[in-house]
């Protein structure tokens, strides 16, 4: 995905990294007031794909994929599956000590969680507010352009129908509601753990594949990935 203009100092005039400044009526901001989501604990099964890194900030790649399920999370129309983005991106967060909210302004701030005092951060009493990292999430500078994503794989899914047949072609077209939908990437990025939740969870449940689409769906996979000149992720 193209990575947005990153911002890793505070804007100090309007409350800044924290959101604990003073707002325009003078008072502080709690860390609520305009965070998207306080997360409930990480489900059974929920494994972070992030190693923490120890006197590392957070890695490039981390960032990315914080800012993707918060833009997924904002654009979700289910209530679970709104929740189901936020845990994932407090999970990939934790191993690191950092957390992340929205603020007014609609940039997403990821800050460590050490920053946090009793639910407010206070820029007053950081020493290095360098270590947030402040993200845009509306304007022309917007990464995630959905109707591009889409496109490219309706037409990867169309290819593999061309090649393979139709039960391929059915498979490949599930495929890119899956990665279009709910991964917001194209088919040839996906990592082996949206695979294998596509393949588990989202095929059986909404794609509702006859008996010869179940038996072809790993060779339907490996079909889309050879069209688009990538190897199957392990």
């Amino acid at each position: 995905m193209p990575t947005s203009s990153r911002t890793t100092h505070s804007k100090r005039g309007d409350g800044g990294v924290g959101d604990g400044g003073p707002r325009r009526d003078g008072t502080a901001a709690s860390a609520r007031d305009r965070q998207d989501e306080i997360p409930g604990p990480p489900t059974a099964g929920d494994v972070s794909d992030h190693e923490p890194t120890e006197g590392v900030e957070l890695p490039a790649d981390v960032t990315d994929e914080v800012e993707r399920l918060t833009r997924l999370a904002r654009r979700a129309t289910d209530d679970g599956e709104r929740a189901a983005y936020r845990r994932r991106r407090e999970r990939i967060l934790e191993p690191h000590g950092f957390t992340a909210r929205l603020r007014e302004d609609d940039y997403l701030v990821i800050h460590p969680e050490e920053w946090l005092d009793d639910g407010t951060v206070r820029t007053d009493r950081i020493e290095d507010l360098s270590r947030a990292v402040e993200l845009p999430l509306e304007g022309p500078g917007d990464p995630e352009d959905w109707s591009a994503v889409d496109a490219e794989n309706r037409e990867l899914a169309a290819a593999v129908r061309r090649e393979g047949g139709a039960v391929h072609g059915e498979n490949a077209d599930a495929l890119a509601d899956f990665m279009g939908n709910h991964c917001a990437k194209p088919i040839a990025s996906a990592t082996a753990a949206e695979l294998r939740e596509f393949r588990e969870e989202y095929f059986v449940r909404n794609a509702w594949p006859s008996a010869d689409q179940r038996e072809a769906i790993a060779e339907s996979i490996a079909l889309a990935f050879e069209l688009a000149g990538e190897p199957v992720p392990e």
